[in-house]
C-alpha cells in the first residue's frame, strides 16, 4: 500500500511539473541559502585560524605602550632592548624561543630595481616564533649575529620583485642594497601569502645588530616575540612575564603597565567565535525562507485538494480508508519538500565552491548541515502538508462526488 501511495503522489507531482517546481522554489532557496551561508562561514572561520596560526605557534607578542582614556596616561614609553629578551629566556620556564624584533620601512635596491618593504632585525629565534621555513639558503651564523654582518634573508615577494626578471638569478647569493649598505642574500623564505597584516612575504630579515648599527642607530627594539612550549600554561606564563617586565621597567605597584601582551591563540579563539556567531545568525535568517516555502506547499496542497475533490470522493466511495487518503496527500507534500531539499543541496554545493574561490576561503563540505537541511525540508513537508491532507481525508464521499 505504501508503494502504491508513493506512486500516486509522484504521478500527481509529474502531472503538474511547472506548478510543482514553483511550489518547491521556496524550499530550494531556503535550503541552498542555509547550506551556502554555513559552508562559507565555516570556511571563513578556518581562514581566520590559518592566518593567526601563520603569525606563529603559541605566540605572545609584547609591545611597549600605555593605556589611554579614563585612568590612563599618554606620553612616550620606554622601548624594549635585547637584554629584556635575554632575561625572559633565562628566568621564565615553558618558553621555546624569544626573539627581539626591530623594524624599519625602507626602499631596497637590486638589479636597478627598487622596492619598498619592511626590514626586520632579529635573531634566528625569529624564524621559530613565526613558523618560518627556508625555501633555499641558510640562517644566520652566530658570529654574523654578534658582529652585525651585512647578510640578509628575503621573503618571496622581495625575491620576485627584484630578482625574478634577471636571467639565472634566484636572489640567493646576490647583493641587496639596504639604505647605506649592501648585504649578501644568504636565504630565501618559503612563501606564506597574505595574512591579517598584509603580505607576509614582503620582508627582508637582517641580524638585530645589523639593523641597529646600520639602519636605526638605536639599540631599542619594537617587539618581543615569545613562543611557548607545547602544553605550557599560558595564563601562568603571562603572569610571570608581566611581573618580570614590570620589575625590569621599574614600575611601582600603583603604576599601570606600560606594555601590552598579545596572545595570538586567544585572538584566534575570539575571532573564530565571532565568525561562528555571524554564521549562525546568517543561517537562521536564511532558514526563514524555509518556513515561507512550507507555507507555499500548504497553499498549493489546499488548491490540489480542491481540484481533486471528485477523485477523493470516488476513492472514499469504493472503500479507501481515511488514513490512506491522508497518507497519499501527506506523502505528496513530503515528496515535494524533499525534492526541493535535494535540489537546494545541489545548488548550494556549486554556489559554495564558486563563492569560496571568489572570497579566498577554503571550501569545507559539512555533511551534518547538508543532512539536517534535507531532513528539515522533509519535516516542513510533514508539518505544512498535514492540514491539507487531513482536510482531504475528512471529506464526505457523497458531497465530494457532487462537487463540480
Amino acid at each position: 500500500m505504501l508503494f502504491n501511495t508513493l506512486f500516486l503522489a509522484l504521478r500527481s507531482i509529474r502531472r503538474n511539473l511547472l506548478r510543482s517546481f514553483l511550489t518547491i522554489l521556496g524550499i530550494v532557496i531556503g535550503v541552498s541559502a542555509v547550506i551556502t551561508m554555513v559552508t562559507l562561514g565555516n570556511g571563513a572561520t578556518q581562514a581566520v585560524q590559518m592566518q593567526i596560526a601563520g603569525l606563529g605557534t603559541n605566540l605572545l607578542m609584547v609591545r611597549p605602550g600605555q593605556r589611554h582614556g579614563p585612568g590612563g596616561s599618554g606620553g612616550s614609553v620606554p622601548q624594549f632592548t635585547e637584554a629584556d629578551a635575554n632575561a625572559i629566556r633565562a628566568q621564565i620556564g615553558g618558553i621555546a624561543a624569544v626573539a627581539p624584533e626591530g623594524r624599519a620601512n625602507i626602499t631596497v635596491v637590486a638589479n636597478s630595481r627598487n622596492w619598498a618593504t619592511s626590514v626586520y632585525g632579529s635573531s634566528n629565534d625569529w624564524f621559530e616564533t613565526g613558523n618560518w621555513k627556508l625555501a633555499s639558503g641558510r640562517l644566520f651564523e652566530a658570529d654574523e649575529q654578534r658582529a652585525g654582518a651585512a647578510v640578509c634573508i628575503i621573503g618571496e615577494t622581495v625575491r620576485r620583485e627584484l630578482y625574478s626578471g634577471a636571467v639565472g638569478q634566484t636572489g640567493l647569493g646576490e647583493q641587496l642594497r639596504v639604505k647605506q649598505f649592501s648585504c649578501n642574500v644568504i636565504g630565501v623564505l618559503a612563501a606564506k601569502g597574505q595574512g591579517g597584516m598584509g603580505d607576509q612575504d614582503d620582508s627582508v630579515v637582517v641580524p638585530l645588530h645589523t639593523l641597529q648599527r646600520r639602519v636605526t642607530g638605536s639599540r631599542k627594539v619594537n617587539t618581543l616575540l615569545i613562543s611557548m612550549e607545547d602544553g605550557s600554561d599560558s595564563t601562568r606564563l603571562k603572569t610571570s612575564l608581566r611581573q618580570l617586565l614590570r620589575e625590569r621597567r621599574k614600575l611601582a605597584d600603583s603604576d599601570d603597565d606600560n606594555f601590552n601582551i598579545f596572545d595570538t591563540q586567544q585572538l584566534a579563539e575570539t575571532l573564530s567565535g565571532t565568525t561562528q556567531v555571524m554564521t549562525t545568525l546568517l543561517g537562521a535568517v536564511a532558514a526563514v525562507s524555509l518556513l515561507v516555502g512550507g507555507i507555499g506547499i500548504m497553499n498549493i496542497m489546499l488548491v490540489s485538494v480542491t481540484e481533486r475533490t471528485r477523485e477523493i470522493g470516488l476513492r472514499l466511495a469504493i472503500g479507501a480508508l481515511e488514513h490512506e487518503v491522508l497518507l497519499q496527500f501527506l506523502i505528496e507534500a513530503v515528496a515535494l519538500a524533499a525534492l526541493g531539499g535535494g535540489i537546494g543541496i545541489g545548488i548550494a554545493t556549486g554556489a559554495s565552491i564558486v563563492l569560496a574561490g571568489v572570497m579566498g576561503v577554503p571550501y569545507l563540505f559539512d555533511p551534518t548541515i547538508n543532512l539536517l537541511s534535507f531532513l528539515f525540508s522533509a519535516v516542513i513537508g510533514v508539518v505544512f502538508g498535514y492540514f491539507p491532507a487531513r482536510r482531504a481525508a475528512q471529506m464526505d464521499p457523497i458531497e465530494a462526488l457532487r462537487h463540480e
